[in-house]
């Protein structure tokens, strides 16, 4: 249940930034960064500095490949309609900074945003003086190390009583592991950074299982069950001497058109319920998942009306988003193989008519498992662009242009079928609009937040 301590307060003066300097540091660190490698021990530093104000409320932490936004969301509407005053962090924003750091429902404001990131600019300044007047090596303050201590202390100020925060990448070394959880879920595994987590999903497991502890609530998501990774799941749990809590869902019927409910089905340690929510259908695992995790952290069942309420009108951006009505517009923020297999699963259960789908605008990040990103999304639309997004880790366009090209001789497709190559996103959505054409746009959250952030300007 929720901690109550005194009110916090930032114990040193802080100058205050104005939101566009905020944002363009929290976008790069340079100024107040040093030489040495990211390390864990950096965000501790930093928080002790300021007093600890993540000890001021319970921390509840979400790691996984798939599905890890929407289940921090979920949770935190469900913690919501319990009645707590609760925090959220995600990332990455879908359009905007601020959008990572929400407090009861809603995203901050640019002049809180400001402040945080004001506070923890200094509160690194801070640090790497004192290190260097001791004649050590200053940290390097990465743009995540930023943003995650300026949500704990946006979230101290404001006096909520839980924050659900979202694992960046991996576990082990991410910033919101410098906190102290007391409840922690994994929701699925999938190949993912793997130049900095490993190639094999048992790699990458292994650095997201980092998160189970003693002592800590550990809730293991469906997307745990691939042999390889349960067996690592299993191990480290027996090392922690925790008994995980394993989710399961059953569906027990499927939307019908866009915007329909699926209704399913959950059985956790408490209860039962029988949830009817307006999602695609690979959104009742993470629902579930989110319920059996707000359960263990409360210790006790939850209200089945509040809920559905919660789940029913939890905001899920970028996941099978609606952007644009006329010509239709769809995002969806898949980007790995699974996730996009299920976005595609979701697409079928509108039907099964490839011919009759718009046409796919694609992206990917050159750290994904792209040529299995494209193997899931190609097949099922009749034709593909390709982009690139300003993403500093985007794949060029001429060389995702080459693997989509492959895969269309692979399954005996015209050339024809790739209908364009755009150096931008902002170029691809301008002849799409010329056109009159709808558009399906997947692969990368960042190909998504840019054309939501693209119509929405308009």
């Amino acid at each position: 249940m929720p901690k109550r301590t005194h009110a916090y307060a930032v114990p040193f003066e802080v100058p205050e930034l104005p939101f566009d300097e905020a944002v363009a540091l929290a976008a790069d660190t340079g100024r107040i960064s040093g030489d040495a490698a990211p390390l864990l021990e950096t965000v501790v530093d930093m928080l002790e500095e300021l007093g600890r104000p993540d000890e001021h409320y319970d921390c509840i932490q979400v790691a996984g490949t798939n599905g890890k936004t929407s289940t921090t969301r979920f949770c935190a509407a469900i913690l919501r309609g319990e009645g707590l005053l609760c925090a959220l962090y995600t990332s990455p924003q879908l359009v905007r900074y601020p959008e990572r750091v929400e407090v009861d429902g809603r995203v901050v404001s640019d002049a809180v945003f400001a402040h945080g990131v004001s506070v923890a600019v200094e509160a690194g300044r801070r640090v790497n003086a004192a290190r260097v007047a001791a004649r050590k090596q200053a940290y390097t303050i990465t743009p995540f190390d930023l943003l995650t201590v300026a949500a704990l202390v946006i979230f101290a100020e404001a006096g909520v009583d839980a924050a659900v925060l979202e694992v960046g990448m991996g576990g082990r070394w991410d910033a919101t592991s410098a906190t102290d959880p007391v409840a922690v879920a994994i929701t699925g595994i999938g190949l993912d950074h793997m130049r900095i987590l490993g190639d094999t999903l048992a790699q990458i497991a292994a650095e997201k299982a980092a998160v189970i502890k003693p002592g800590r609530a550990v809730v293991l998501g469906e997307g745990t069950h691939e042999p390889s990774v349960q067996r690592v799941m299993d191990e480290r749990c027996a090392a922690c001497h925790v008994d995980p809590l394993v989710v399961a869902h059953e569906v027990i019927s499927l939307p019908g058109f866009l915007g329909d409910t699926i209704t399913f089905a959950v059985r956790t340690p408490r209860a039962s319920y029988e949830l009817s929510i307006p999602k695609p259908s690979y959104q009742p695992q993470n629902a579930a998942c989110a319920a059996v995790l707000a359960e263990a952290y409360l210790g006790r069942a939850l209200d089945e009306t509040r809920l559905q309420a919660s789940l029913a009108a939890c905001p899920t951006p970028g996941r099978f988003d609606v952007v644009r009505i006329d010509p239709l517009v769809l995002i969806d923020a898949c980007h790995n193989p699974q996730s996009c297999e299920n976005f595609v699963d979701a697409l079928n259960e509108f039907g099964q008519d490839v011919a009759s789908r718009p046409c796919l605008l694609l992206a990917a990040l050159s750290d994904k498992d792209v040529r299995g990103i494209v193997r899931a999304l190609v097949p099922a639309f009749p034709c593909v662009a390709v982009t690139a997004t300003a993403s500093e880790r985007a794949l060029p366009p001429e060389d995702l242009r080459d693997i989509v090209a492959s895969e269309l001789a692979e399954e005996g497709r015209a050339a024809s079928d790739l209908a364009g190559v755009y150096p931008t996103v902002a170029c691809a959505l301008q002849a799409f609009e010329e056109a009159g054409e709808p558009l399906v746009a997947a692969g990368t959250i960042t190909l998504a937040g840019e054309v939501a952030g693209l119509l929405r300007a308009e």
